[in-house]
């Protein structure tokens, strides 16, 4: 990212200079026919690397199309009736043109395209303008596409003929970055003029959730515990910094200053918020809190601050969760960039015009009035599980429209980084024509995407994703960064649209049988179809959709289960995807775990399916079917989002009804622990019983065994074997738990979580 991207003027969109009509009356240009050309190609004698880059793409894929092989020489060489001028050149300043060519308002990657008489010239802005208006007349004259880093369509042909030509490109956005895998590739990101992290590596020194960075808390909080995030009366090392210690603020500037140093050439540092939750709530920082309207206010009071410290640069600082409410009674500094996110936005609709996101409407118009020197951080793909199908291809042009509309100029579209996802090729293409064009026909662009990368099976998949979005839509459904299959079991992943589905995905298959590339791709399109059954599957909605199945009285492992795990992983595995969520699991891990499951996670007990009361209700942020979870015979994994029931600052009281007086060996809950998510198992479980429901005698007590302060996921069953004949109908389990994180912890004194599943009955 270049800082003077930010003095571009305001352009609205693609802006095209079209021919009069007397113009159109001059002939056309024979570039090539029949594998001969008179043309050569011409770049500047100090031609920077992307003209050199851009004469070198002109030439291989007219050569690609017609086999007419043109020469590249410079503009030593003496000049021909027959070239096409690449980038600025002493050749093309020798050009009497008419109306000169307005470099100065192509920014750093505008273009433009000109035809002069016999010749072509292709030539843009100082960034990589001219290689962009390469590839976009490529892709426009000649029908080249670049649909992913593997797939590079140069369609042949005899003849190449241009039309007259006078048409000026420049983006709307002037950085425009996908976090993509594809766009990770250079020619992939050049050809669709879109910045990728070769940019932003040279350009930016330090890259959000800096305090840690600049105060490290192992190295000062045992001294200095004055410097962090008091909460609650207790200063936490793991969380963020007090903003208001002016020790503070030397050590950021003293830091940033020796880096700056280090590193002259970058022109963007990151003075932003960790990745953690809660803000200072010091005496200090609450009073520049309640002075500027929230701790957004007391961030950007600091980071001015340390702006005017270093006004040759640009100062990143993140509005993000705690912070994303835009302050009152002050402005960033000039040279101070916002970068604004949208992690908490439903995807399934428009952001502008759903209510769920109202008030993010609220804080990007807010923070619209204070500055333009925004980056909108926006998230488009699903995080938890990168092989889900996750229909949101529809909202994307809204929300990128609505991004322009208050005051955003620069974009970074986080999606799964490296690791192949869900339609991430097609989503991939969708938002870089968005991001340099957004009013781009999104309709045409996915047609013609589906037909080139899919062939003859491009219909089925269309079908397959026009179904997806209308069913969520139809139904109302919500779409999250950090969802599950599940969620859309009942808008657009229910049992009889997976049977639609898997009907498409074969006659697709069929299609494209003779041909393995395409076979190869859709094989891949078909993953998150597969991901989701599994998934859904260890609920059992349906018969079909079930992991267990009985036979002869006992429960056993629907074999049609493990095939399709098997045949998961291993086209997972062939086809690249090599992670399937943010916590970058590989396949064969999920294997593990889902063997796992298939060995323990379900179990007939005397409990199963009987009744139980809940003193409290579980939390809805986790709806996995109420207190029932506990007698279906489910056990949840070591994801905290399947078959676990959550309670957070509540104790657990569960009493099972057994129906009838039973003889009983063994009481046993399982907890899981995670403390990253705030979630630790209880201190212990206390159980007991009953005849009536009402009067509970004593049975026994189990503690924790697990560390406390462990890290990762740990699950425990608190189980007490009874060693005394006992006969009860109700069974309470009652927990003894931390309601509030501890004050280690980097959310001390917040609300802390339990989540339990199945109680067991012996």
């Amino acid at each position: 990212m270049r800082k003077k991207r930010f003095l571009i003027p305001y352009l609205l969109g693609i802006q095209a200079v079209l021919l009069t009509s007397g113009q159109l009356k001059r002939p056309a240009l024979l570039l090539a026919e029949n594998g001969r050309s008179d043309y050569r190609i011409v770049v500047a004698a100090n031609a920077p690397a992307a003209d050199i880059r851009a004469a070198s793409l002109l030439r291989s894929s007219i050569e690609a199309v017609c086999g007419a092989a043109l020469p590249i020489v410079t503009d030593e060489d003496p000049p021909a009736e027959k070239e096409i001028l690449i980038g600025r050149s002493r050749r093309l300043e020798a050009l009497a043109l008419p109306s000169p060519i307005p470099f100065a308002e192509l920014g750093d990657d505008g273009f433009v395209w000109k035809t002069a008489g016999p010749k072509l010239i292709i030539a843009g802005g100082p960034g990589k303008g001219t290689l962009t208006g390469v590839a976009a007349f490529l892709e426009d004259q000649l029908g080249c596409r670049r649909y992913s880093q593997d797939v590079f369509n140069r369609p042949h042909r005899a003849r190449v003929e241009i039309p007259p030509l006078d048409r000026r490109d420049v983006p709307f956005f002037a950085y425009r970055e996908v976090f993509m895998p594809d766009a990770f590739d250079d020619d992939y990101a050049d050809w669709h003029g879109i910045d990728n992290q070769r940019v932003r590596q040279k350009d930016w020194g330090l890259w959000v959730h800096t305090f840690r960075t600049f105060v490290p808390p192992e190295k000062y909080f045992k001294d200095h515990p004055d410097y962090f995030t008091e909460q609650n009366g207790i200063r936490v090392p793991d969380a963020q910094l007090c903003l208001t210690n002016p020790d503070v603020f030397k050590l950021v500037v003293e830091d940033l200053r020796a880096r700056t140093k280090e590193h002259p050439e970058a022109k963007y540092w990151s003075v932003s918020q960790n990745d953690t939750f809660s803000p200072c709530q010091c005496p200090a920082c609450r009073a520049q809190d309640e002075k500027y309207g929230g701790p957004s206010g007391t961030l950007l009071d600091f980071v001015n601050r340390v702006a005017r410290e270093f006004p040759d640069k640009t100062i990143s600082t993140l509005a993000y969760q705690y912070s994303r409410q835009a302050p009152t009674d002050i402005k960033p500094e000039k040279n101070v960039n916002i970068m604004l996110c949208t992690i908490e936005c439903n995807r399934s609709r428009p952001i502008a015009t759903d209510p769920a996101n109202a008030s993010f409407v609220k804080d990007i118009q807010d923070w619209g009035r204070l500055t333009d020197n925004i980056l909108l951080w926006d998230y488009v793909v699903q995080f938890r599980n990168y092989l889900d199908p996750f229909p949101n291809l529809r909202v994307l042009q809204p929300n990128i429209r609505f991004f322009k509309d208050n005051r955003v100029r620069l974009m970074f579209q986080q999606g799964s980084f490296t690791s192949r996802s869900e339609f991430h090729e097609l989503r991939t293409y969708l938002i870089a024509k968005l991001l340099w064009n957004p009013e781009a026909d999104v309709t045409a662009l996915t047609e013609d995407f589906l037909k080139g990368y899919y062939g003859p099976a491009a219909a089925y998949i269309s079908d397959y994703i026009r179904i997806l979005h209308d069913e969520l839509d139809k139904n109302h459904g919500d779409l999250g960064i950090y969802g599950f299959p599940w969620d859309g079991v009942k808008t657009y992943l229910t049992p009889g649209l997976i049977v639609r589905y898997e009907k498409l995905f074969t006659r697709a298959e069929a299609s494209v049988a003779a041909y393995p590339e395409f076979s190869k791709r859709i094989r891949f399109a078909r993953l998150p179809l597969d991901f989701a059954i599994l998934e859904i599957s260890k609920r059992n909605p349906t018969p079909d959709l079930s992991i267990f199945k009985k036979s002869g009285g006992a429960l056993i492992v629907n074999p049609a289960m493990v095939r399709r795990l098997n045949t998961f992983v291993e086209n997972a595995n062939q086809n690249g995807a090599l992670h399937l969520d943010e916590s970058r699991t590989s396949p064969d891990a999920y294997k593990v775990e889902m063997e796992g499951f298939f060995a323990g996670g379900m179990t007939l007990h005397k409990g199963f399916r009987k009744p139980v009361r809940l003193t409290a209700a579980p939390s809805e942020k986790y709806p996995v079917g109420g207190a029932l979870a506990l007698a279906d015979g489910l056990k949840g994994t070591t994801d905290y989002h399947c078959n676990w029931l959550g309670f957070e600052d509540e104790e657990m009281e569960a009493v099972m009804d057994l129906g009838r007086t039973e003889s009983l060996q063994a009481v046993e809950i399982r907890f899981l622990q995670d403390i990253n998510a705030w979630i630790w198992l209880p201190q212990a479980v206390e159980y007991s019983v009953s005849e009536d429901g009402r009067e509970f005698r004593p049975v026994g007590l189990v503690f924790a065994q697990s560390d406390v302060k462990k890290a990762g996921v740990v699950i425990e069953d608190f189980r007490y074997a009874i060693t005394k004949p006992l006969a009860a109908r109700f069974v309470k389990a009652r927990t003894r738990s931390f309601l509030k994180c501890p004050a280690w912890h980097k959310g001390a004194g917040g609300k802390a979580w339990i989540f339990a599943d199945e109680l067991v009955i012996e």
